[in-house]
């Protein structure tokens, strides 16, 4: 879990970034999980859809924030790539997990258009 690997990280920051930078990609990395939890069980498909929208926008969000951190110099560019490329495939989960949701979902309400051919995935 990303979360538990940037905790750490946000330790070595200065300390005037603890309430601000530190804090923002903590929340947003640990929100992108739990976001799932929250909406796993749920009994309706458009409420586990919508679980797995704001997952893919905070782990969006943690990119961004560790992005910040790469920029201000809080976090080596070889560290940033490697979250980032780590987030990165995280969102590609995500996509595939809400077209496998939306499956379950009328035509009509599916944002994923069905592919002509089912291998395409």
């Amino acid at each position: 879990m990303l979360y538990v690997e940037i905790c750490p990280l946000t330790k070595e920051w200065p300390r005037e970034e603890c309430f601000e930078l530190a804090a923002q990609v903590r929340r947003s990395s640990n929100s992108a999980a739990a976001q799932l939890a929250e909406r796993y069980d749920d009994r309706h498909v458009k409420n586990q859809i919508e679980g797995v929208n704001r997952s893919r926008g905070e782990a969006a969000e943690s990119v961004h924030h560790l992005h910040m951190a790469c920029l201000r110099g809080f976090l080596s560019n070889q560290a940033f790539e490697a979250l980032r490329d780590r987030y990165e495939e995280c969102i590609r989960m995500l996509n595939g997990l809400e077209r496998r949701l939306e499956r379950r979902l009328p035509q009509s309400d599916r944002r994923w258009p069905e592919r002509e051919d089912p291998d395409e995935e």
